[in-house]
């Protein structure tokens, strides 16, 4: 086999021969390679699965409720219906997850995707509450299936000075999903239609979603010891740069004593603490940010949701710049801490500053900044610092399940009734912010200090050397935790 074949990088000398590259050369061709095939469809799923989930925001100023509520005159209803999204999608993330670890990746997304497509699109065709609630239960069933094991499948390729970034560009589509969410619900706002407005919205959002998800079952790639996407050189390197700090599974597998340590891990729960007050700025941003926008007085239903656009596109560049910082420092929980600091300090603005729209708009974006910034780089924290594959497939859905109860505060905080002040809204969600801070600055010096701790007691090890960690997960004792 030519060394072509082999998937080796090669150039000609002067005298016709070839001469190997160097092995970092290598190693960019097959990230730029992985970059073209894993990030387009991951990110694009991940923007119609946001824009599926939260759409609802939208949708209430085009005639949900009183198409499909009876009115609704006290918002209840519509926050149940928001609401019941993330109760199937708490409960089954961390079996989901852990099953994802016996099937193919491709087949795992692109099944779920095209599940939870067909839940959005049937939204549409939705005329009282019990069938809206059914359809939100079913969707959190599906989605849970995606999210997390999309966060486990990027540890199957990316390194830890890599992963933060990918995360971040994956992760900011839910900020662009924000964005085109807004842009989409305005174009419609404005268009003269046959259907309802919000049952257009829930088509136009549910039908790509379905095609997405059949490319990905014949597109993206399996595990990297199987796949045929690479050749066998660069398996190899792939398996290589994914074992540099920790260790990987081999196939299909899963480590029971894995996921109980996972369980019984005390920085998986302070990490749900952290996801928890997030979750609860995030989903109450993308269900209430267009209401909250509406009572600033801008003009009209459909300038207001063109205005929510701007914060999200803050948000997205933001989460892309501090992620890529992150990777390069080697740290994650200073950069949570300044993210959750300055998410809280504009809950501070909207609670104090009542009369100035312009101030309590710029606020917006202080919350959707932090907000993005600081979620994006919890999973991306926890991927690398929790050791082992097993280990990851639980305690990342597990602290997202947690978090995700958030989501359900999140949802019951900005009745109509207590508009457009929503003092308990903005409260809450601000203190919540604030405990994030001071638990992300906890499980810092904690890693530090462990860190410090293995150092003095076994030596410093390598930068990047293959550590086994299938026996004892993060506590092997040559692995250390990025702070």
């Amino acid at each position: 086999m030519s060394l072509q074949q082999d998937g080796v990088a090669n150039q000609a000398n002067t005298d016709g021969s070839l001469v190997l590259l160097d092995p970092g050369t290598e190693e960019k061709r097959l990230l730029r390679k992985l970059d073209a095939r894993i990030l387009p469809f991951t990110c694009a799923l991940y923007l119609f699965a946001y824009l599926d989930r939260t759409n609802l925001g939208n949708a209430r100023l085009q005639g949900l409720p009183e198409d499909a509520l009876g009115g609704d005159p006290t918002g209840a209803l519509f926050d149940w219906v928001n609401a019941a999204f993330y109760i199937t999608y708490i409960l089954f993330q961390v079996p989901w997850t852990i099953l994802s670890k016996y099937h193919s990746p491709r087949l795992w997304i692109g099944g779920s995707a095209i599940l939870w497509g067909l839940c959005s699109t049937l939204m549409s065709t939705a005329n009282n509450f019990p069938q809206l609630l059914v359809a939100r239960l079913a969707l959190g069933v599906c989605e849970a299936a995606f999210g997390p094991s999309v966060v486990l499948y990027f540890s199957f390729y990316y390194t830890k000075t890599e992963y933060g970034t990918r995360v971040a560009y994956w992760f900011g589509f839910a900020a662009v999903a924000g964005a085109f969410g807004g842009l989409l619900a305005y174009g419609i706002q404005n268009a003269e239609v046959l259907i309802a407005h919000w049952r257009l919205l829930f088509l136009l959002e549910g039908l790509p979603t379905i095609l997405l998800g059949t490319l990905c079952l014949f597109i993206l790639p399996g595990r990297p010891e199987s796949t045929d996407f690479l050749t066998p050189a660069e398996r190899k390197l792939a398996i290589e740069r994914i074992n540099r700090g920790t260790s990987s599974d081999i196939g299909a597998t899963v480590n029971y004593a894995h996921v109980v340590a996972a369980f019984l891990d005390w920085r998986v729960y302070v990490a749900g603490i952290i996801y928890f007050g997030l979750n609860c700025a995030l989903g109450s941003l993308s269900a209430f940010l267009p209401t909250i926008i509406s009572t600033m007085g801008f003009g009209s239903v459909a300038l207001s949701q063109l205005m929510v656009v701007p914060p999200y596109a803050a948000a997205g560049l933001a989460l892309v710049i501090f992620s890529y910082l992150s990777d390069k420092m080697r740290t994650r929980g200073l950069f949570i801490v300044a993210g959750c600091t300055f998410g809280g300090i504009g809950y501070l603005i909207l609670l104090g500053v009542t009369h100035n729209q312009h101030v309590r708009y710029f606020s917006t974006f202080c919350v959707a900044i932090g907000t993005y910034v600081s979620i994006a780089l919890v999973l991306a924290w926890f991927t690398h610092n929790l050791g082992s594959e097993t280990k990851r497939a639980t305690g990342v859905p597990l602290f997202g399940a947690i978090g995700q109860c958030g989501s359900i505060l999140g949802s019951h905080l900005y009745p109509l009734t207590e508009g457009p002040a929503y003092r308990r809204g903005f409260g809450t969600s601000g203190s919540l912010m604030f405990l994030a801070a001071i638990c992300a600055l906890v499980l810092s010096v904690s890693y530090r200090w462990e860190n410090r701790r293995r150092d003095d007691l076994y030596g410093e090890p390598e930068l990047d050397e293959r550590v086994d960690t299938s026996v004892l997960a993060d506590k092997a004792l040559s692995f250390r935790y990025i702070p």
